[in-house]
């Protein structure tokens, strides 16, 4: 996930203003980097920041995707008598629920970094995702 940037200035004449409007902020992010400088007679931050929000968004999304996925590579693998892993590696499984791809190309992309063809079970695998993301979006 990016880090997004917000800058302050805490200025001396209202300092306990900007200093609660900063304090606000922090108590709804996840800083991760905060830089400070004092110029022309006022504090100035960069904050570097998660949104908490969309931390936690993109962990149900990953979550939901997980579900599916592993409920599908079971599926497969009684219909095969492959094992799941051979199904679908746990290592692929992970980063497919990172990324979200809805393209096989996005798939093999992301199958390709781990040297894995997916050629086979791609389309399947695709059609899960977005399944899961087109239910995810219509609860909203």
């Amino acid at each position: 996930m990016s880090l997004d940037i917000r800058t302050f200035t805490i200025r001396e004449e209202s300092a306990q203003d900007d200093e609660a409007r900063v304090a606000s902020f922090l108590r709804s992010v996840e800083a991760v980097r905060v830089d400070t400088a004092y110029a022309d007679g006022a504090w100035r931050l960069l904050v570097q920041y998660r949104d908490l929000r969309r931390k936690e968004e993109q962990e149900q999304i990953e979550s939901a995707i997980m579900e599916a996925l592993k409920s599908w590579r079971a599926d497969v693998s009684r219909a095969t008598g492959l094992s799941r892993e051979e199904i679908l590696s746990n290592a692929l499984l992970t980063e497919i629920c990172r990324y979200a791809p809805t393209t096989e190309i996005e798939l093999s992309v992301i199958a390709g970094s781990l040297g894995v063809d997916t050629r086979e079970r791609g389309a399947a695998i695709v059609q899960v995702v977005r399944q899961t993301m087109e239910e995810l979006t219509a609860d909203e």
